[in-house]
């Protein structure tokens, strides 16, 4: 009923984390580590204002340029509970990625990619501070990565649905990793406001679960 188009990514299992093709860690992304993911269908784009507004009847947006922009100020507890209405009304099932599985994704598949995108030009693949006029931007107007999805660098970060663990990449399981608990959650992905070395697709931050940010929002995982 929103007409969100996902993306189907194969699983495989890949090397988590940020290694040699990254140039710049931080300690939260190591060490790298192999994990294993099933396939799944990705939204191909963050959810926009419109596809809020028509499940949640209101839009919580500071920056309410276009209906096609990212929704932002939404909390991960907020998007839960837009997930659950959006579930009771869809034939489909919806929720958050696992850390694990947008960093798959963003790396088209698990490929040594810094950023996420066709090449190393951030200006090209993202918007962050030093391009987007500190401003959001409507969905899909930088390039895609190579599994067509759009603006995982950079425009607004985006909610995981993991815990955030500094020490996460130490307690991994091999297959489907997931740190459950804790009410600090993961956000990926770098926005507008962000210096280009936070779009990279290792980084990772932990934000409070009621945090709401004119930067931050989200995207989908379609279950079935």
């Amino acid at each position: 009923m929103t007409g969100m188009v996902f993306i189907k990514v194969k699983g495989d299992c890949y090397e988590m984390g940020c290694g040699d093709w990254t140039g710049q860690c931080d300690s939260d992304e190591l060490p790298v580590h192999k994990v294993c993911v099933d396939d799944f269908w990705m939204g191909q784009y963050e959810v926009t204002q419109n596809e809020w507004q028509i499940i949640m009847g209101q839009n919580p947006s500071l920056s309410a340029y276009g209906s096609h922009y990212p929704v932002e100020k939404v909390s991960w507890n907020d998007v839960q509970i837009f997930i659950n209405k959006l579930n009771k009304v869809s034939n489909h099932q919806f929720r958050l990625p696992t850390e694990a599985e947008w960093e798959y994704a963003c790396r088209s598949g698990g490929k040594p990619q810094k950023y996420s995108g066709k090449g190393l030009d951030i200006n090209h693949l993202g918007w962050f501070k030093g391009n987007s006029m500190l401003i959001t931007h409507g969905v899909g107007n930088k390039a895609p990565n190579f599994l067509d999805l759009y603006d995982m660098s950079g425009n607004v970060s985006e909610w995981c649905m993991d815990a955030y663990d500094k020490k996460a990449y130490s307690k991994h399981s091999k297959k489907k990793p997931l740190i459950k608990h804790g009410a600090t959650k993961v956000v990926r992905g770098g926005d507008w406001s962000d210096e280009y070395s936070c779009l990279r697709c290792s980084s990772r931050r932990g934000y409070a679960s009621d945090l709401k940010s004119k930067d931050l929002g989200f995207r989908l995982i379609r279950e079935r």
